[in-house]
Order: structure tokens, then sequence, then C-alpha cells
């Protein structure tokens, strides 16, 4: 069947993020993929991957790879670079409008299938408060009756922090298959938006847990945390301590990355 116009821009898209992400997960840094044989049981609709989130873009270019690989039976490893010309189409996911919409790289980063929603917290680096977008749900709704939704319950790269009721309202409301992701050496590796490496020879890990058991009647509290704890952003998980995890955060900020594409 003839790929769409939209597809085909979305295929050729993939294919230059993958061949520029490629390299680097292969040579640059030292890549750890580990349970992508989750992967193999899932429907091919109405899967919702939750994650913790250390950049703006480097997790989920990861992730597309490790699910091309996947559809051609590969398990915890990088697929053939050749492999990026026949990516999953139907994967998406979720991010904030702001940090789409600064650049050229991220608004093409859209177009590799990003749903662009309002953050009812925070704004161009500002504390907000505004009521949950229902047209953000039923975009992310769509997303999942068509594919996978790759999402990020924080809502930011900072570690430790509350996740978004956000999440469990879309789980309880859609039904999805929900596969929690952990990932780390990402803030260590690359800058804030995860375009340009920071720390060459880093290890990187990415984790894809079984499916969790969601009780979709439950509290959205009881989701939530049901989420939170899977992708090791609880409390429990917290062994230095929130303050601590933040001031790492902000002193990795503080180092300027150095600005090549490999």
């Amino acid at each position: 069947m003839a790929s769409s116009p939209i597809q085909l821009r979305k295929r050729i898209v993939i294919f230059i993020f993958g061949l520029i992400s490629w390299p680097r997960f292969k040579w640059t840094y030292k890549t750890h993929i580990n349970g992508a044989e989750n992967l193999k049981k899932l429907p091919r609709k109405g899967v919702l991957f939750v994650g913790n989130h250390q950049t703006y873009f480097a997790e989920t270019a990861l992730m597309f790879h490790v699910i091309i690989a996947a559809n051609r039976g590969q398990y915890n490893k990088l697929p053939n670079l050749f492999s990026i010309l026949t990516p999953k189409i139907n994967l998406y996911f979720v991010a904030a409008m702001e940090t789409m919409k600064s650049g050229f790289l991220p608004r093409m980063f859209k177009l590799a299938g990003g749903i662009l929603v309002s953050r009812t917290w925070r704004d161009k680096g500002k504390d907000v408060k505004r009521k949950v977008n229902l047209e953000d749900t039923h975009k992310i709704g769509e997303a999942l009756e068509k594919g996978w939704v790759i999402n990020f319950p924080q809502g930011t790269t900072r570690p430790y922090v509350k996740g978004r009721k956000g999440v469990a309202h879309i789980i309880k409301q859609y039904h999805p298959v929900v596969v929690p992701v952990v990932v780390d050496g990402f803030r260590r590796a690359f800058d804030k938006k995860g375009m340009f490496p920071k720390k060459k020879g880093t290890d990187l890990y990415l984790t894809i847990k079984p499916p969790i058991h969601i009780d979709y009647e439950g509290e959205v509290e009881e989701v939530l945390k049901d989420v939170m704890y899977e992708i090791e952003q609880s409390e429990e998980f917290n062994k230095v301590g929130e303050l601590k995890a933040t001031e790492e955060y902000e002193k990795t900020q503080d180092q300027k990355p150095k600005r090549t594409w490999y």
C-alpha cells in the first residue's frame, strides 16, 4: 500500500533524525538497552509508554531506534542503519508546545510524530495555572486509537517531580496498555534539549518494563501512584533526597555542551 503524503513526510523526517542520532547512540556513547523483548506481545495500537524525562528529545530518539529494531525482531540493540528507512509510522510522542516551537530542529521533530500540548503549570520558564485543555486530551486519545504514544508524566526534565494527573485521566478514559520506561545517563550526556553532546563516552540506559496492571476504575491518584512507582520517580527511589537531586540537575545544566552533531 502506497504511503500518504503525510506518512512519506514522516518517514523522511525520521530518517534524517535517525542519521543524526544513530551514530551517537552507536559510537559516541555506551548505550545499554534492556527489556525490549517486552515489545513482542504488545497490540498494534492502544499502547501508552510512560517514562522519566532527562532531556527534551534524546530519550524519544532512542525509543524510536529501539522500536524500529524490535519490529525487525532485534531486541536490546540498535537497528541496522538502513532499517531507519522503514520506521513504525504510527508512533507518536507528547511534547510541550513551547519546546517544539523554539527552533528549526524541534519543529522538524514535531513532524516525526509530536503531539503538541499546552502545559497547565509552566510557560516560558514561569509558573502558571491553567485549566486542562480537553482538546489536548482528545489528540492523545486519537493517537492511541492509531498506534503507540510516548508520554512523560512529570512534564519536566527535573528529577523526582510529582507526576501530572493528566496522564492518569488519559489512562482511565482510553484504557491503553501502559508500558513503563526508565532512562538514565542522558542528563550527563546531552544538553537540556538533548540535541548536543555534552560528555562523550557516557553510559546511557534505557529499560522497557512489562506492562503495568492498571485498575482503570481506580482513583486518579492511585493510577498516577502506580505509574510513578514503575518509572522509578516516586519518593521510594529518591535516595539522595529531592533537594540534592535538584541541585545536581541545575549543576549539570550549567555545564556548556560542545556544539557538535556527532
